[in-house]
């Protein structure tokens, strides 16, 4: 056992949250400050050009492969679960959509009872984060570290699929990081100037070179040592060998929804029966640990396209390393972008609060790749859309597999347990079907490959999605906030019933944001050093009756 020295902070993952987290609290060279990542450093140049991001989605290198458990409502299959593995985390390899969610989404985490936590309360924090295109607005930051972009060159396709997206019913919206996010638009990217930014990149890296940051990567948790009901340090596996530090003033997990529940239940903290049957000692019982587990569901809508569009013919060979080289001297070209033509949030019925479904529409072959003329031919031109559930009514867990630190740990999403979310993706398949007949972009629209046009009925269309249907990987929920007895954590994001302890990651929300959960990481990974720091902002002063003029 190597024992090493002590620090004021100790921060367990160096994904999304942890990156902003450990910039802010070493922003004060009297903090000492430990980052525990179990992944690999981050120096691989690819990861820095946006295109490549697909070819790190099933390298193993950069990813803990989980899966799921069985899922009895996709009939017995298991999900995969990818995650990123390396410092940076998930949003290091993600496909770089930025997305706050619908501002209800955090109202109604404070009708929850957790101050703090209203749209108001959150807008701030947001603000302070980003380095918008947009410049500082009501809505949008222009000081902050993360860089946040418009599409960078006018899309021709874009106006048309916006345009059909009226005709299918669904507005058309400009700025869906802004008072509202319902409406279909042009995203926003966390891409500056033709490269991939991350927290990593945003925060971190430039915060390495102070003295008072230690960064271990390949560094695994293996357990929190408690000492008379507080955290006193983090003992893990680095390199073969077993360390620990200690933290005199707070530790912080940051390990995302799947591995900050599982290193809390290593260390004795989560439901006792479930933490005896591993040999574990219970320390606290905590029974909401690894509960309440959501994810967006989806589902997709793929037509063949009536001519060439999406990046087909810069992807062949040497085209691509022509743009390649173009982007190693530029940052410019066609692989500084993503293949996305349009996204958007709307209502599978009219008299919900909030929109209930996402659409993303892409002008590529989800099989794209690169090909040589003789040997390999071109995958053929398509429209791509992916539509994912936002406010799931199913409920999953995930649990430890044993009580070794190596083992994945056990989830299951049980999608599909409540019939309510079956029912608004199949509305999602045939809005998806609407856009794509809509006028406005009839004439690119070839043969429907998936689902199929023979898939018309709601029996057939419930076959297709439980038998196709995947996660968007944005799990939250598993170290909830809130005031009852199931929940993990407080609004202060300190875990109930140990001193010194909190949670920052996506593992806190007591329900699912309506979007791509990155964004929402990077606002709790400011916010929570916020709170630790005593240097919590005002709330935003907005117009109560925004989301009724919005």
């Amino acid at each position: 056992m190597v024992t090493s020295r002590n620090y004021d902070f100790i921060v367990v993952g160096g994904g999304t949250s942890g990156c902003v987290l450990a910039e802010r609290l070493t922003a004060d060279p009297d903090h000492r400050v430990l980052l525990l990542e179990a992944g690999r450093p981050n120096r691989n140049q690819l990861l820095r050009m946006p295109m490549t991001a697909r070819n790190f989605w099933t390298n193993d290198k950069y990813l803990w492969n989980y899966q799921s458990e069985p899922e009895p409502g996709v009939r017995g299959r298991r999900i995969p679960v990818p995650r990123g593995k390396i410092l940076g985390g998930s949003g290091a390899i993600n496909g770089m959509l930025y997305a706050r969610g619908h501002p209800c989404d955090y109202d109604q985490w404070r009708q929850l009872g957790l101050e703090g936590w209203g749209y108001e309360d959150v807008l701030p924090y947001f603000k302070r984060v980003e380095h918008d295109s947009r410049g500082s607005t009501q809505y949008h930051g222009a000081d902050g570290p993360l860089a946040i972009s418009r599409w960078p060159d006018a899309n021709p396709l874009t106006p048309l699929f916006a345009a059909a997206a009226q005709e299918a019913g669904i507005p058309f919206n400009d700025d869906q990081n802004g008072a509202n996010s319902e409406g279909m638009g042009v995203p926003d990217l966390t891409i500056d100037r033709g490269e991939r930014a991350s927290t990593y990149s945003a925060f971190l890296r430039p915060a390495l070179s102070r003295p008072n940051l230690t960064v271990e990567t390949y560094a695994q948790a293996a357990r929190i040592v408690i000492e008379q009901g507080r955290a006193a340090g983090i003992e893990y596996l680095c390199h073969g060998k077993s360390a620990i530090a200690y933290a005199e003033r707070e530790i912080v997990l940051c390990c995302g929804a799947y591995n900050s529940p599982q290193l809390l239940m290593l260390s004795g903290i989560g439901p006792g029966d479930e933490l005896r049957r591993f040999g574990i000692k219970p320390v606290h019982d905590l029974p909401g640990v690894g509960r309440n587990l959501q994810d967006h569901a989806g589902v997709s809508v793929v037509n063949l396209a009536t001519q060439p569009v999406g990046l087909a013919k810069n992807l062949r060979w040497d085209r691509l390393a022509l743009n390649v080289l173009r982007w190693s001297v530029t940052h410019d070209g066609p692989v500084a972008r993503m293949p996305v033509v349009t996204n958007g949030w709307y209502r599978s019925r009219p008299e919900l609060e909030r929109p209930d479904i996402q659409t993303l529409i892409g002008a590529n072959s989800p099989l794209a790749g690169p090909w040589f003329p003789g040997l390999k031919r071109p995958a053929p031109p398509m429209f791509a859309s992916r539509s994912g559930l936002q406010q799931p009514h199913s409920r999953g867990w995930m649990t430890l597999a044993s009580a070794d630190p190596l083992d994945h740990p056990r989830i299951f999403f049980n999608l599909f347990s409540v019939p309510h979310d079956l029912t608004v993706l199949r509305y999602a398949i045939r809005k998806v079907r609407e856009i794509f007949a809509a006028p406005s972009v009839r004439h690119l629209m070839g043969r429907e490959i998936v689902p199929g046009p023979e898939l018309r009925s709601d029996a057939a269309l419930d076959e297709f999605i439980r038998t196709t249907t995947t996660t968007a990987y944005h799990p939250v929920g598993t170290c909830a906030m809130g005031n009852d007895e199931n929940a993990v954590v407080d609004a202060r994001l300190r875990v109930r019933g140990i001193a010194g302890l909190r949670v920052a990651d996506a593992s806190i929300m007591p329900t699912i944001t309506s979007g791509n959960t990155n964004a929402p990481c990077v606002m709790i990974g400011d916010k929570a050093s916020a709170m630790i720091l005593g240097q919590e902002l005002p709330r935003a002063e907005l117009d109560p009756r925004r989301l009724a003029a919005a």
